[in-house]
């Protein structure tokens, strides 16, 4: 049989490069290679695993020839590839980086093998003793064959051997022995990795909805596919219960697939608990706390239909569904739905564009929505649902403040005797005793980890910084270090000032750590939990953490952030802010928002069940808006402050921005390169017909140097998109970056920080 004549065809490859490939494809492969599938290709003097983007248009005097073609069927279906298409133009990124980081790992590397799959041996009755008296002949006197045979009757006929070796005690002899009389069969099948396998499944709760929750889940059931909904829920006023119902609908009555995103891993076994409770194992879980095995055998059964519900962070919105018919992404707000390296994407707007390719309807949950998703509902590009009250007997709580400033009413001055009370005022104090007496809990927040913020010389004033990075050390007590938090630099405490030799080293500020020892030391009886970053680097540490709390196995939570959000313990009833001012002064036109929104959302923590919730929120700023807004739980009258701040001089929402960052490992080539990287931009802002941009700086970061790089940016903006994208892709294509210290140029469009 004569073979296929030879194709060409265009490869994507996860190089920094704005370009595709032409390869060859030869004999019987060429039916094999479709868009989507992965190829393997020669790329100069190594192997690279690429995608197929179909038939090239391009000719090739002599193009080199695929190495293989590894999978029957493509790994990215029309849709994924068009969206891949989307991100690559709107973030201006090359197309091969964004299919990579579409992919689960096991896939995208050329000499890295797939995860072995996860083999099961089952032990089957293969033949069927109904009498007593063959039973008896058969057996005699081997009393551990017949207890085996009777146990795997006793369990419907079929077992995991592992099950009965480990658990029940049979000798694996036994179940040799049973195989060959004939009495029971041994199959090898494959098993998907599922983490949360060894979780308990948690029973379905059957709630009657209000009526603001039938009517949203009413709104969603009716919508058309690509239609955007901004769920805006007070918190606690069960916006999961609306999810659930309708994804009821999405997926039992419809049979279609959906998506639930959730910002933060810590918030995943909750939600992954809350959803197969009703879905069962139709719910499989992508993220990156995951081993690259469970994340490929996750995205397999989602592509193959065994899972239609993805559970997962950013990440997750790339999961291979078919038949899409809903997306979800809680806490809408949180910034970490925007990936900090190169594709540079959002998820939010990432899963809008596949739901308006699909036919999937999206809704954005939140009680502190972005201003962006606000502003995008009051033009009526998303449709507004709102829960205005909380669910079931939970009631907001009650907000007080705590002036911490000289003359406020429970004054700390720095020179206070008691160090506890440096930290920790009366009214948090009595709360947490209070509470205690009354087997009840409570949440501490101070966004900051560490024992001290900084090591400070009392003699010259030295700070400890990091050798990489343009920041101090961060004092830690257990085990005792001083560390960098952005590259991970180590290094012990001096037990003297390196500059003047002086022996007075004293800790400056506060973190999670040293709050840790003075709540120990006041309340020695209480179960303490910390969750920080320090706390949760093991896998399981965020279950194993709130799995404790909500077994009332811990009288006080103190955390950062990550214990503000989507948590949800009815016998909380206080939660503690030690200090609400950490963030509202950052350098950063986000500041106020983030800090309203935080202070809301861990305020939202108390108070969820019947017995009802106080907060206390520490701070030196209690007029500042973010924190007035918080107190009354008022979300519409922070927006009604905050946009005019917006407005003049524009920052989103009411104008797109870019910001291109220029960093080197050498101070003063650095800076020259973004002067010239600006005045480039300038000068083609000028001379183009493109909509008017403006071009601000170059300046230094925020932060000016992370990981032993210098850090310089130009802020790019404008009203117009489509401006800004072809700008910003001139830029990267035609500026020409010297080969030397290490200079980079990259492109962040729609930043959520300018640090």
């Amino acid at each position: 049989m004569t073979p296929p004549a030879s194709r060409l065809i265009e490869v994507a490859l996860p190089l920094p490069l704005f370009q595709t490939f032409t390869y060859a494809v030869d004999g019987t492969l060429a039916n094999q290679v479709v868009p989507g599938s992965r190829v393997l290709v020669p790329v100069r003097s190594r192997r690279a695993i690429g995608i197929c983007l179909g038939d090239a248009t391009a000719t090739v005097a002599r193009p080199r020839a695929i190495l293989d073609a590894p999978d029957p069927e493509p790994v990215l279906s029309t849709a994924l590839l068009g969206l891949c298409r989307w991100i690559a133009e709107y973030y201006v990124v090359p197309l091969g980086i964004v299919m990579r980081a579409v992919l689960p790992a096991a896939l995208t590397g050329a000499d890295v093998p797939r995860p072995a799959a996860h083999m099961r041996r089952t032990a089957t009755i293969a033949r069927a003793l109904p009498s007593l008296q063959e039973r008896d002949d058969l057996f005699g006197r081997a009393v551990r064959q017949r207890a085996l045979y009777e146990a795997l009757e006793s369990l419907g006929g079929e077992a995991d051997v592992s099950h009965l070796t480990t658990q029940l005690g049979f000798a694996g002899a036994l179940i040799h022995a049973l195989e060959t009389k004939g009495l029971i069969a041994l199959r090898v099948d494959e098993v998907r990795r599922d983490p949360f396998s060894a979780r308990p499944r948690a029973e379905a709760t059957s709630h009657v909805p209000t009526a603001p929750q039938r009517e949203a889940v009413a709104a969603l059931a009716a919508a058309s596919g690509g239609e955007v909904f901004l769920l805006r829920g007070i918190t606690g006023s069960g916006k999961t219960l609306v999810y659930l119902e309708f994804l009821k609908e999405v997926v039992r009555r419809r049979g279609q697939s959906a998506m639930v995103l959730v910002p933060e891993i810590a918030l995943t076994p909750q939600t992954v608990d809350r959803f197969r409770a009703v879905f069962g194992d139709l719910v499989a879980v992508l993220h990156s706390a995951l081993g690259d095995g469970e994340r490929y055998d996750a995205w397999r059964a989602l592509a193959g239909g065994e899972a239609r519900i993805v559970v997962g962070a950013r990440s997750a919105i790339f999961a291979p569904l078919a038949n899409l018919g809903a997306i979800i992404l809680d806490e809408e707000h949180e910034t970490s739905y925007k990936n900090g390296e190169a594709p540079r994407y959002h998820a939010r707007d990432v899963a809008i564009v596949r739901a308006r390719d699909e036919g999937a309807v999206v809704v954005l949950g939140s009680a502190t929505p972005s201003l962006e998703s606000w502003h995008n509902a009051e033009r009526g590009k998303f449709r507004l649902l709102t829960l205005p009250e909380r669910a079931g007997a939970g009631r907001l709580p009650q907000v007080s403040v705590v002036d911490l400033r000289i003359g406020a009413r429970s004054p700390m001055p720095d020179d206070l005797p008691d160090p506890f009370r440096r930290v920790i005022g009366e009214a948090i104090e009595d709360g947490l005793r209070e509470r205690m007496a009354r087997g009840e809990q409570s949440i501490l927040l101070l966004n900051r980890r560490g024992y001290a913020s900084f090591i400070q010389c009392g003699a010259c004033g030295y700070v400890a910084t990091c050798p990489n990075c343009s920041i101090s050390l961060t004092y830690h007590r257990t085990p005792e270090r001083l560390v960098c938090h952005y590259c991970r630099y180590e290094e012990p405490p001096a037990g003297q000032c390196p500059r003047c030799a002086g022996r007075t080293l004293r800790q400056r500020g506060l973190g999670t750590q040293q709050v840790e020892r003075l709540l120990g030391d006041r309340f020695p009886r209480a179960r303490i939990a910390r969750m920080d970053v320090d706390t949760t680097s093991g896998k399981w540490a965020h279950a194993t953490i709130l799995d404790r709390v909500a077994r009332g196995d811990v009288d006080i939570l103190l955390g950062t952030q990550m214990i503000a959000k989507g948590l949800d313990f009815p016998n909380v009833t206080l939660v503690g802010v030690i200090d609400a001012d950490v963030g509202i002064n950052l350098p950063d036109f986000r500041a106020s928002e983030r800090s309203f929104q935080l202070l809301s959302q861990v305020a939202g923590r108390a108070g969820r069940g019947p017995k009802g919730g106080a907060v206390v929120i520490q701070t030196r700023m209690p007029a500042h808006h973010s924190v007035r807004h918080a107190l009354t739980h008022d979300y519409l009258a922070f927006v009604g402050e905050e946009m005019p701040g917006r407005a003049e001089p524009p920052y989103p929402p009411m104008i797109r921005l870019i910001n291109v960052i220029i960093s080197g490992t050498v101070e003063v080539p650095t800076e020259e390169l973004a002067q010239r990287v600006s005045a480039w931009l300038v000068d083609g802002t000028a001379r183009s017909e493109r909509a008017r941009i403006t071009v601000l700086g170059p300046a230094p970061c925020p932060i000016e140097r992370i990981h032993k790089r210098w850090r310089w940016h130009v802020v790019l903006k404008s009203e117009h998109a489509g401006a800004l994208g072809s700008l910003a892709r001139a830029l990267l294509e035609r500026f020409e970056v010297p080969a030397r210290h290490g200079l980079r140029i990259a492109v962040d469009r729609d930043p959520v920080s300018l640090l």
